[in-house]
């Protein structure tokens, strides 16, 4: 058993929820318990127990399953269980056998990243295996490879944010594995693949990869437009560290990746391409964003682009004030957490899904279960409450001025996480990670310095 091993932190020691919920099973484990011996690693546990999750995700959507995901009666609606998936297949081209962005016919053109649209005609080419059956069916049978595809997503995110806990604190991940969000949002859209990329990227930086985790991050730009974000961090905490050369590295790996990505369909297809930037410059005030509300209110803003992005980088200012300023550097997940974070909280839409970009993040940043709760309570209540919103268009549904309260609960329930990590950076000792002085931050990676990794490190003022 290696040293690490043996100051592995027991949840039912560490977070205050744990150790009260403990007290129906015996109370916390014991000085004296063996630490994880045999087959079920913390590893395999929780990567079994998201499974679980991930399959109840999928079997909530049983009622939109069996009525194919009909748009005619708001069935999708009424009963939580809606998917772009089925919709996807059936409206974008797939179902008749286009090429996404190549092919054009009586469907609108395809609004999505080159990565995630590459996904959805394989998976697309994939269900066409099997040619029997109705429209419906097929989209059905389309829904069911990508679940399977969106689950092993799933997966290795919870094994890299196992991994980014460091080895002391592998139970972190258990707030990702266990999550509500991941069963509930995980099969909406294909944003998990974002996700996984995005967390094997900060992966490989922390084990000092720069080069690949330029390479993995581009590709989940690919996918999706918001881990472009996560450069952020890097630069502020190699600023800090005066080490240039990593984060330079993994930009212009991270440009090149993403641009060997869209090239060919740049040049096959230009307009088909530009489809999706072209959506989002074009898009209004949208669902989930307080801009929607206050436009739904009457009290639009505009021109709305500008005051979004102004907003936006503001917040990215304050980040890096933050990070420059702390009396010690911030660590990785705390700023990435913070940087996706204003980059949704002033974004023009806010989908349910989104929701898993901050996860595993969040896990991270505050590996607490209380404040996890929190703000994972506020996107429960968000999602249940958009699906009955949209059920007004049958004449029924949540009325504007109830969803309004709702977008507002679940921006509070976030920012009460965000003031608790602003408050860790600026008072380590409270810090979850760094409290008990064994580690300072296990994803440091190339900024990290002589005094971290699983040893002890100095004392906090």
């Amino acid at each position: 058993m290696d040293s690490s091993s043996r100051v592995r932190v027991a949840p039912s020691h560490d977070d205050p929820v744990i150790r009260s919920g403990s007290e129906v099973l015996g109370g916390p484990t014991g000085r004296r318990m063996a630490p994880y011996a045999g087959w079920w690693t913390p590893l395999r546990v929780l990567l079994a127990l998201a499974t679980v999750v991930m399959a109840f995700g999928v079997l909530e959507r049983g009622d939109c399953r069996d009525n194919a995901w009909s748009r005619d009666d708001g069935q999708q609606f009424a009963h939580a269980c809606y998917s772009d998936i089925p919709h996807m297949y059936r409206e974008r081209g797939f179902v008749d056998g286009a090429i996404p962005y190549i092919d054009e016919g009586d469907w609108q053109p395809l609004e999505y990243p080159v990565l995630t649209g590459g996904v959805m005609w394989v998976t697309a080419e994939f269900t066409s295996v099997i040619k029997s059956g109705t429209a419906d069916a097929r989209a059905v049978r389309y829904y069911d490879v990508n679940a399977l595809l969106l689950a092993l997503a799933g997966l290795v995110t919870v094994a890299a944010t196992i991994r980014l806990a460091g080895r002391r604190r592998p139970w972190d991940a258990a707030l990702v594995a266990a999550s509500p969000v991941l069963a509930l949002h995980g099969t909406i859209n294909w944003d998990l693949i974002a996700v996984a990329l995005s967390m094997v990227s900060l992966l490989a930086w922390s084990r000092g990869r720069a080069g690949w985790c330029g390479v993995l991050l581009g590709l989940a730009v690919a996918a999706k437009l918001y881990p472009v974000v996560m450069l952020l961090p890097l630069f502020l905490l190699c600023a800090r560290a005066r080490r240039w050369r990593a984060v330079l590295l993994t930009t212009l790996m991270t440009g090149l990746t993403w641009l060997a990505v869209n090239a060919p369909v740049m040049l096959a297809a230009p307009d088909g391409w530009k489809a999706f930037y072209e959506f989002n410059a074009d898009r209004g005030a949208d669902f989930g964003s307080i801009w929607y509300v206050l436009d739904q209110k009457g009290h639009g803003v505009g021109p709305l682009d500008v005051v979004s992005t102004a907003l936006m980088l503001a917040a990215f200012a304050g980040i890096a004030v933050l990070a420059l300023l702390a009396p010690r550097p911030p660590r990785l997940m705390q700023l990435a957490f913070l940087t996706v974070a204003a980059f949704l909280i002033f974004n023009k839409v806010w989908s349910p899904q989104y929701a898993l970009w901050l996860l595993p993040l969040a896990a991270l940043a505050r590996p607490r279960w209380r404040d996890i709760a929190i703000w994972q309570a506020g996107e429960v209540i968000y999602f249940f409450a958009v699906w009955y919103y949209l059920l007004g268009g049958f004449d029924r549904g949540l009325p504007l001025d109830a969803y309004a309260v709702t977008v507002l609960v679940r921006l509070v329930c976030l920012l009460w996480l965000v003031a608790v990590v602003i408050r860790d950076i600026l008072r380590p000792a409270l810090d979850p990670v760094r409290a008990d002085g064994f580690e300072d931050d296990p994803a440091a990676g190339p900024t990290a310095t002589a005094d971290t990794g699983h040893r002890r490190v100095e004392a906090f003022a």
